[in-house]
């Protein structure tokens, strides 16, 4: 049986789509391989948020080039829908397919593979594969304006999803409408779009009946959620009747932007202990200057409003933050500003990005850009600033009882767990992943908690 893998890169949205795609290659009949090593077909479902994320994509197909030269390389994802002429021109690479067409890419490799797909793949594809794989590669992309979210965004209902039945990633919204002058998404995703809500209630029951405990609801917008629909279904409506209508245990949100974090939505997450208490809200600049010049649509003072009230009304909940360092005319104040705003404010982790120019967007090409050794300056304070606030988060819940899910068992006597409000945890003994247990915690580490069960 002819074999595939898939390696990922970016943002959960990419991950929701890998595993989708996992599911209808073994549809197709196609088994998983161990590695890229063994693998008849290798997807790499890309993205390109910044100019890191492409090379981290062309150095992939060249390292699978170099250890694999039989097999046929398929990139997909982001980076394939905005330059598929860029990668379609690297050596090894049989199909480029952009997020447009990403439905397609179960028929385009049977066909690549050819008439023995669904039996060993033998001779006939050692025969081939060298010629097919140094041939040009071919293009498929097409208009994501035109284009409505999949419906296959998770495993179909009662299917068996052992693999990623652990904290499985359900993509209920994708594109965006706003126009950062840094994000190229809007680009190699179109405008938002939603899922209905009966489909994602079916979706939930489908991954619940295969045996997920918790889900993370995510989207490239998430908070945008519903606004595309007719009639209208915000996100907390259909928060509403994945609680209401299905079993699963453990609801969790990916990043939410922080005009759509309302008194409302924050209400409603401290109403129900099946919602983890976890917030990601995207902060980017803490320089109003900043925020202006990346046309993004608060300014530090409501940003400011909102995480507060998410700390009165839940004290103990995660709120992590992503911060872009260097953006073009950023002056020194302007970080120190960020700086000093994020210390002010009840965050829990950061994720510190460098700004990177990319195509397409406001700041393509910008005549005040940043020096790049004062951008790694700045990007190592503010990650400094992050340890020390995850440190004291964690010091803060020291002794405390939590329920955490296992994730995996690591060495010796220890499984890796995970709390609702986002606590990274080493317990004591090896156990099964996907499992809740309550745990003592015990001792704080530079990323993980200790903890013992109870």
């Amino acid at each position: 049986m002819a074999t595939f893998s898939i390696e990922n890169f970016g943002c959960r949205a990419t991950e929701a789509a890998a595993t989708a795609l996992r599911h209808q290659l073994l549809g197709s009949g196609l088994a998983p391989a161990a590695d890229h090593l063994s693998a008849d077909v290798v997807v790499l479902n890309t993205c390109t948020v910044t100019a890191a994320a492409d090379s981290q994509a062309r150095d992939a197909v060249r390292k699978i080039r170099r250890a694999n030269p039989a097999a046929r390389i398929v990139v997909t994802g982001c980076y394939a829908q905005r330059a598929p002429e860029e990668l379609a021109a690297l050596e090894g690479v049989a199909w480029v397919i952009g997020n447009a067409r990403q439905a397609e890419i179960p028929r385009v490799i049977r066909e690549l593979l050819g008439p023995d797909t669904n039996s060993s793949a033998g001779a006939a594809l050692e025969e081939n594969s060298l010629s097919l794989a140094q041939g040009p590669a071919k293009i498929l992309t097409g208009d994501m304006l035109a284009q409505d979210i999949l419906a296959s965004v998770a495993a179909p209902p009662g299917a068996s999803a052992t693999h990623d039945r652990t904290r499985p990633i359900l993509k209920i919204q994708d594109g965006c409408n706003n126009r950062c002058a840094y994000c190229v998404i809007p680009v190699v995703r179109g405008r938002s779009r939603s899922l209905p809500p009966d489909a994602v209630v079916e979706q939930v029951r489908g991954l619940v009946a295969a045996g997920a405990r918790e889900i993370v609801l995510s989207g490239i917008n998430l908070g945008s959620y519903g606004r595309d629909l007719a009639p209208r279904a915000p996100l907390e409506a259909v928060v509403r009747r994945i609680l209401n209508e299905t079993a699963l245990a453990q609801l969790r949100f990916s990043s939410i932007e922080p005009q759509d974090i309302t008194e409302d939505f924050v209400a409603l997450v401290a109403s129900s202990g099946r919602l983890a208490r976890h917030f990601h809200v995207p902060l980017q600049s803490g320089s109003d200057r900043v925020l202006r010049a990346m046309h993004r649509w608060y300014r530090t003072g409501h940003y400011a409003e909102r995480v507060q009230l998410i700390r009165r009304r839940l004290p103990d909940a995660a709120i992590g933050a992503d911060v872009i360092v260097g953006f073009p005319g950023e002056t020194r104040e302007d970080f120190e500003a960020t700086a000093a705003f994020i210390a002010q404010q009840p965050l829990t982790y950061l994720h510190v990005f460098s700004f990177s120019a990319r195509p397409d967007t406001a700041a393509a090409d910008p005549s005040d850009a940043v020096a790049p050794g004062v951008i790694q300056e700045r990007a190592r304070a503010l990650r400094a600033l992050g340890r020390e606030k995850s440190a004291a988060f964690r010091d803060a819940l020291a002794g405390r009882t939590v329920r955490a899910l296992t994730l995996k068992s690591g060495g010796d006597g220890w499984t890796d767990a995970l709390t609702g409000n986002y606590l990274k945890l080493r317990m004591t003994g090896r156990h099964p992943a996907n499992q809740w247990h309550e745990l003592r915690l015990t001792a704080g580490a530079e990323d993980l908690v200790a903890a013992r069960p109870i």
